[in-house]
């Protein structure tokens, strides 16, 4: 992997960037869409493609399960597999193991677990993770750590931070495909100390890149926004930085701000899935009534696939009668509006006016209440 700065701010850490892998390259700040089975639900590689999605993440932990690794390896990797032919990063698993508490044990050694789907236990360890995503064949893979629950106490947390320490450098040594780009993940919880620890541990490590985990757990944004800012200055300026599960577009907007260059939520999708769809002038819930003769697209600002063929009357007769074409077209839209949400700050940072740009965003994000 190859990473290589084109701009920074004049103002601010807001920067662009690109990132060259085995597979093509993308331009940063970028979002990608969250394909958790080796799909990104309700829509296929080429409607990704048709929005200008440049990479996609799919999740190590549901594919070790179903349907296995190593059937995924046998024919051809996860990018012959799914048919997409761009850029996937992978995450370790940490995340999904961190939210069966019920379900689990760890040790040193890693995660003893249940399988959510048929009870059956596994361990997951830094070996294990990284032998799952070199039979993936991912371009970028995510070192396994363990993610604090939120609140935590200190002790607690200092004991995750070194968990994530031991294991990153686990994942170092067993990592054996030179063509993957791997990223440590800084963990530390909200005290800024233990995120200090945590980031320096890792970067004396030299990752290929590094991202900010145990975030978006439950925290309030005002904490949230102080711990990436802290965290931020304690990583180089040289490597790519990803921020983990953050989604909304107002966090993509502050956290570009920070100085992030890679973002994932399933907030898109899902929100498509539930009728609430994005557009410049915020959120507009396609169920309500006041839609049911609205000849109108979606965001009349819009140039995607549903907002070019379909109305609002349609999609809200489609999502009221459950129909599964709901599903896809609102799904394409959403993930046009990340993806063009992500250009246009990209060209507002290369025109060193993104301060402009994010002011002008939350003004007309309030200049017409559209969900009501």
């Amino acid at each position: 992997m190859k990473f290589r700065i084109i701009h920074k701010s004049t103002s601010g850490k807001a920067r662009v960037g690109e990132i060259e892998t085995a597979h093509g390259s993308f331009k940063t700040p970028v979002f990608m869409p969250v394909g958790t089975q080796g799909s990104v639900k309700a829509v296929s590689p080429d409607d990704l493609l048709d929005a200008d999605v440049e990479i996609i993440l799919a999740n190590t932990y549901h594919l070790y399960l179903r349907p296995g690794h190593k059937i995924i390896e046998n024919l051809g990797g996860l990018h012959q597999f799914m048919n997409w032919h761009g850029p996937i990063l992978t995450d370790s698993g940490g995340f999904q193991v961190y939210s069966l508490s019920k379900l689990r044990s760890i040790t040193e050694r890693g995660v003893t677990f249940q399988s959510h789907i048929d009870g059956s236990k596994h361990l997951i360890g830094p070996e294990e993770a990284m032998e799952i995503q070199k039979a993936l064949g991912a371009d970028i893979i995510m070192a396994f750590d363990e993610c604090a629950p939120y609140p935590s106490d200190y002790e607690y947390v200092l004991n995750s931070v070194r968990l994530t320490t031991l294991w990153s450098r686990r994942c170092l040594e067993y990592k054996t495909n030179d063509a993957q780009a791997l990223f440590g993940i800084v963990q530390g919880g909200m005290y800024n100390d233990l995120r200090e620890m945590s980031a320096r541990e890792l970067v004396r490590m030299d990752f290929d890149g590094y991202a900010l985990g145990g975030l978006s757990v439950g925290e309030d944004r005002e904490t949230r926004s102080r711990v990436i800012n802290e965290s931020r200055d304690f990583l180089p300026e040289h490597k790519p930085i990803y921020l983990m599960g953050v989604g909304t577009p107002e966090d993509l907007i502050e956290s570009v701000m920070l100085g992030i260059d890679m973002f994932d939520c399933v907030m898109p999708t899902r929100n498509a899935r539930n009728g609430t769809l994005f557009t410049k002038k915020g959120k507009l819930a396609i169920k309500n009534s006041r839609y049911i003769n609205d000849h109108r697209p979606v965001d009349e600002h819009c140039q995607c696939y549903t907002c070019s063929n379909y109305s609002r009357a349609y999609l809200r007769h489609l999502f009221m009668s459950r129909e599964l074409l709901s599903y896809r077209l609102n799904t394409i839209h959403n993930i046009y509006y990340y993806t063009h949400l992500m250009e246009e700050i990209r060209q507002a940072i290369l025109k060193d006016n993104f301060s402009d740009y994010r002011k002008n965003f939350y003004e007309f994000q309030t200049g017409e209440n559209i969900s009501g």
